[in-house]
């Protein structure tokens, strides 16, 4: 690192400690320092793409995967009106399954994230962390104090294009560079969105929004990429995401519904258990039946419960209002994204009012 960059990512380091200090004691401090220090090591452990693909000790398999990873963020830029930078123009291998696992928590009769606040990002329905042990341990704390917990792993993670040079840019990581040609795309799509528009406060705004854009930007991608066997499998794979969403989405609004009735909690409970029994079995008869056996989802519908259903919805509650949203923009990418930063400027009811209409 060059002394320039460690002065930069010392100020970073102290900056987001100080700010912390503001937020209520040893217990911030120690998360913003694992925040930062990790974020950092991550970005330590990253080389240019150009390095890796000149480097003949870098592995086939990988050198192709990076290959395509700078066609997919060419593309992004030049057909999706994505940021040019010098994001995904790096590569860090981790040596660890994920970038962070975050912790989410509701309460038993309720589909309301547990919320933190945290400088620059504002509030959100999740807390990260670099070491899964320490995730699970704050996932057991909160179920001592009643919370239900979901930890689950993220790939990959924006910084909302805030930190200053190409040394700080989001880099390609190994926890995801590994996936299918579609994966790929989707989530670079996804994390650049996230550089363009970002509402504070609103995770479903933002999560919805970066969804919409890698749906519809893979979708494009793939029909001008002359890769039929690959769009017929993403057919597949996207017709088994709706049905995974609308049957979740259903199951929220059930939830939601009986948690604001004026029945018992005793009541609730056993109409929580029937309602997620019943969840389940559309799951079976959906994999038994259109799916043909697909399983990608079994390990998600046996713990699935509060958690899993209020975190999933942040991410696909309102993507249909963005898709349509690119529809009245003209299917023109650079006015869409005009329109929602645009929105994500506006007081969240006004915004959410904008976003709905037909």
């Amino acid at each position: 690192m060059k002394p320039r960059t460690r002065l930069a990512a010392l100020a970073l380091l102290l900056g987001l400690a100080a700010a912390c200090i503001g937020l209520g004691g040893c217990a911030h401090v120690s998360y913003y320092w694992q925040s930062a220090s990790g974020h950092l090591e991550l970005l330590n452990a990253a080389r240019p793409v150009d390095h890796w693909l000149a480097d003949p000790a870098t592995p086939p398999e990988l050198r192709e995967r990076l290959q395509l990873s700078q066609s997919l963020r060419d593309y992004a830029s030049r057909e999706l009106a994505l940021p040019d930078n010098a994001s995904y123009r790096r590569y860090a291998d981790l040596k660890r399954p994920a970038a962070v696992w975050n912790v989410v928590a509701t309460r038993e009769l309720s589909l309301e994230l547990k919320g933190w606040c945290h400088p620059v990002v504002g509030c959100v329905g999740y807390r990260g962390y670099f070491d899964r042990g320490e995730a699970d341990a704050l996932a057991k704390q909160l179920q001592a104090e009643g919370w239900e917990t979901y930890v689950y792993a993220v790939p990959a993670y924006s910084t909302l294009g805030k930190l200053p040079g190409r040394w700080f840019a989001d880099p390609l990581l190994n926890t995801f560079i590994r996936g299918s040609d579609v994966d790929l795309a989707r989530l670079i799509f996804h994390e650049l969105s996230h550089q363009v528009a970002y509402a504070e406060d609103d995770t479903v705004f933002n999560e919805s929004y970066a969804t919409a854009v890698e749906r519809m930007g893979s979708a494009q991608w793939l029909r001008g990429s002359a890769r039929e066997a690959l769009a017929v499998e993403a057919e597949k794979q996207d017709g088994r995401r709706d049905d995974f969403r609308a049957l979740t989405l259903r199951t929220r609004a059930e939830l939601v519904r009986l948690y604001g009735s004026s029945s018992t909690d005793d009541e609730k409970r056993r109409g929580k258990a029937a309602i997620l029994a019943g969840m389940r079995t559309a799951h079976a008869e959906l994999k038994a039946g259109r799916w043909a056996g697909y399983g990608g989802y079994d390990r998600w519908f046996e713990a699935a419960g509060n958690p899993q259903l209020a975190i999933l919805g942040a991410y696909n509650e309102r993507v249909g209002e963005f898709e349509r949203l690119f529809e009245r923009s003209g299917r023109d990418w650079p006015r869409f994204h005009s329109e929602v930063k645009r929105l994500a400027e506006l007081p969240k009811a006004t915004r959410d009012a904008a976003l709905a209409l037909p």
